[in-house]
């Protein structure tokens, strides 16, 4: 059974888009065998301590590392709205999300930024400089293939001594350049720039398919924008949040109307 998690009221303003289709041609992005670690950021733009963390993410859209040895997305959580400024970004969703990573540490509470590096918390964050350290663990290959950028059919090679009964298929369409002017809450008064931001979340059960898994995923029609997006992908054990392999990458920009 397939479930979704979309941000509402995330763009307001109509676009229309001219008959050219967005994806005139196949979409593949596909993981190597090693571990293509999954970087998560549990944001809110109610938080004054978020923004450096989101700064510190926001170079990453230029490293040469990006997609190959981590693939970030950042959950803007909403337990903050209730100091007078509603994130636009957040959900519920990716709130309860947090709280599950919580249960399965086995932490008290929850808190941003937070950290999440391949299903482990990483309590301390990054320097200014610092990079995750790659993973040389022989997981398994993550393939991800569309024909139009809305519909998506994910498909997992596990390494035989890696594989589980039975996995969880997770999407994401990430949005980058966002900004929001921000009126009240500890952030009042300031700009915040978002890159990597979860604009929709989508999973899936896999079905085995001789010693592989599949699944298919859409993300329509959020993924028609003409503003700069990304798809990431990642697999996990049907009982746990943590990852084991990901895939992420860059999808053409939509051409509207002249």
């Amino acid at each position: 059974m397939m479930r979704f998690t979309f941000v509402p009221a995330l763009e307001l303003v109509a676009i229309v888009f001219s008959t050219t289709t967005l994806m005139s041609a196949s979409i593949q992005f596909q993981s190597a065998t090693t571990q293509t670690q999954l970087l998560e950021l549990y944001t809110s733009e109610g938080c004054s301590s978020c923004p450096p963390a989101e700064e510190w993410l926001s170079r990453l859209k230029k490293n040469s590392k990006l997609w190959k040895d981590f693939v970030p997305v950042a959950f803007h959580v909403d337990y903050w709205d209730y100091l007078g400024w509603k994130d636009r970004f957040a959900s519920e969703a990716y709130t309860q999300r947090q709280h599950a990573y919580a249960n399965e540490w086995r932490n008290r509470s929850v808190y941003t930024p937070g950290f999440v590096l391949a299903g482990k918390e990483r309590r301390n964050g990054f320097n200014r400089d610092e990079l995750p350290a790659p993973s040389h663990l022989a997981v398994g290959t993550l393939t991800a293939k569309s024909e139009n950028g809305d519909d998506w059919k994910i498909r997992f090679q596990p390494v035989a001594e890696k594989e589980a009964s039975s996995y969880l298929i997770h999407a994401a369409l990430l949005g980058f350049d966002r900004s929001s002017d921000v009126k009240a809450g500890e952030n009042s008064g300031r700009k915040l720039q978002h890159d990597f931001v979860v604009l929709a979340l989508v999973e899936t059960s896999a079905t085995r398919d001789g010693t592989a898994f599949e699944g298919t995923l859409s993300l329509s029609p959020k993924s028609l924008s003409p503003r700069k997006t990304a798809f990431a992908a990642w697999v996990t054990p049907a009982k746990t949040l943590e990852p084991v392999q990901a895939l992420g990458g860059w999808l053409p920009s939509a051409k509207l109307e002249q």
